[in-house]
């Protein structure tokens, strides 16, 4: 007698998803000899309740809330978890479940998590950002007129010794810089120690402001281990600070959940960047999407996040680039292609940072794709300036000014010697 196939139990095309149901977009391709409905059943049963035999422990309350792939379209399939399935508030158990094991069967070849869809019912357990987006315009920086915010990161980004460093990070300021930012690499070493650079940095943050008239702040890299990080996170407080960062990815999603608390209790933004995400996010055939990185970060409550640039020297696309955009920002997002719908309600918005290999030339593209109410980062692109960091902001700044103000950079630059500076150096080189 022939077993049935105990995986095929989880594929029900004729199910439509409840409003508490959690879907998911997964990208299959299936190993050799393996059919698409049999790779498929065994995603939903793993991601779930299954397993590769038929059990005498699956009593039909446990049935009932197993997953059901629903959809096929060609390579891709719509999954739905019920809410049961799930402990809520956390992400760790979210990604174990329906990113977990299944990446590692023998029966797939390829497999992408493209997207998914939270219910209100679960959504409802986070806190979303704490400011987001408008907050950093109208409470950190108190701007009435919003323009790209500009960010720099000192380079080398790991070597330079503390006075080396702030140096760099006050000409920037004085520049016009808005906003320092630690390098995903730089916490404490031993040339650079975390308490040490705080208290200069803060130093140099309050003369810039003095000399500028202008707000400036600090995204001060936190990322450790979490007691230290929550340690960290409030002598930056006691400093003066208004913002922490995090490595997201490699300090883990609990981690990122500790902290956000932490910001709550110490009013501070987090800023999320996305070192190791390429890690799974690159393969276009496997792993998991950069979208749904920064949607899990602005469910957890992140404040900015990375989100790539099309013309510098990460790799991503203009569609992908304007998809996060749009998820991060927007409070109700349209099912298309590989984005699945999404309500947002009460989860404020994350504020865009596009950033890797800019430089003057290349602002304007930037301006144009993304608009106003981003960050525009700079770290060699402000440092690499033939006449030093200083002039190096102040192109950058210029080169904002005149993509907001739709003039020609090689017009601006007549008037402009910084940004002239800038584009004999650079050009409008998009680096590989």
């Amino acid at each position: 007698m022939t077993m049935k196939d105990p995986y095929l139990d989880f594929i029900d095309l004729g199910y439509k998803p409840s409003d508490s149901d959690l879907v998911c977009l997964f990208r299959v391709e299936p190993a050799k000899g393996i059919s698409m409905k049999e790779a498929i059943g065994r995603i939903a049963s793993e991601s779930s309740n299954g397993t590769w035999t038929s059990l005498t422990t699956l009593k039909p309350h446990i049935r009932a809330i197993r997953a059901r792939a629903f959809s096929i379209k060609g390579n891709y399939v719509k999954i739905a978890y019920p809410i049961e399935l799930f402990e809520m508030g956390s992400i760790p158990q979210l990604l174990s479940s329906v990113a977990g094991n299944v990446f590692g069967m023998k029966a797939l070849k390829n497999l992408r998590l493209e997207d998914i869809e939270f219910p209100k019912a679960y959504i409802k357990h986070f806190k979303g950002p704490r400011f987001g987006l408008d907050g950093v315009f109208d409470k950190i920086f108190h701007m009435k007129e919003r323009r790209p915010l500009l960010a720099h990161v000192p380079k080398p980004k790991v070597g330079m010794y503390t006075a080396e460093h702030a140096e760099v990070a006050k000409q920037a300021w004085l520049g016009g810089v808005d906003l320092l930012k630690d390098d995903e690499n730089l916490t404490s070493q031993s040339f650079n120690t975390f308490e040490k650079r705080m208290r200069l940095m803060f130093k140099y943050r309050d003369y810039a402001e003095k000399v500028t008239g202008e707000k400036k702040s600090y995204l001060a890299n936190i990322t450790a281990e979490t007691n230290e990080m929550i340690r960290r996170a409030k002598l930056v407080k006691e400093l003066g600070g208004e913002y922490v960062m995090v490595d997201i990815l490699t300090a883990g999603w609990a981690a990122v959940q500790t902290i956000r608390n932490t910001c709550d209790d110490l009013d501070l933004a987090l800023h999320a960047h996305r070192a190791f995400h390429a890690a799974f996010t690159k393969n276009p055939k496997h792993g998991m999407s950069m979208l749904l990185v920064a949607k899990l970060a602005r469910l957890v409550g992140v404040d900015q996040i990375h989100i790539g640039t099309v013309v510098g020297k990460m790799e991503a696309s203009k569609e992908e680039v304007l998809d996060i955009d749009e998820e991060i920002t927007e409070g109700k997002i349209t099912e298309h292609k590989d984005v699945l719908t999404e309500e947002w309600g009460n989860i404020k918005p994350v504020l865009p940072v596009s950033s890797g290999g800019l430089h003057p030339g290349l602002v304007p593209y930037v301006v144009k794709l993304l608009g106003k109410e981003i960050a525009i980062q700079a770290g060699g692109g402000i440092d690499g300036h033939p006449d030093g960091v200083k002039a190096g902001a102040t192109a950058m700044r210029q080169a904002i000014e005149a993509s907001l103000e739709g003039i020609d950079l090689d017009d601006y630059a007549k008037t402009h010697k910084e940004l002239a500076a800038a584009l004999k150096h650079w050009g409008y080189l998009k680096p590989k």
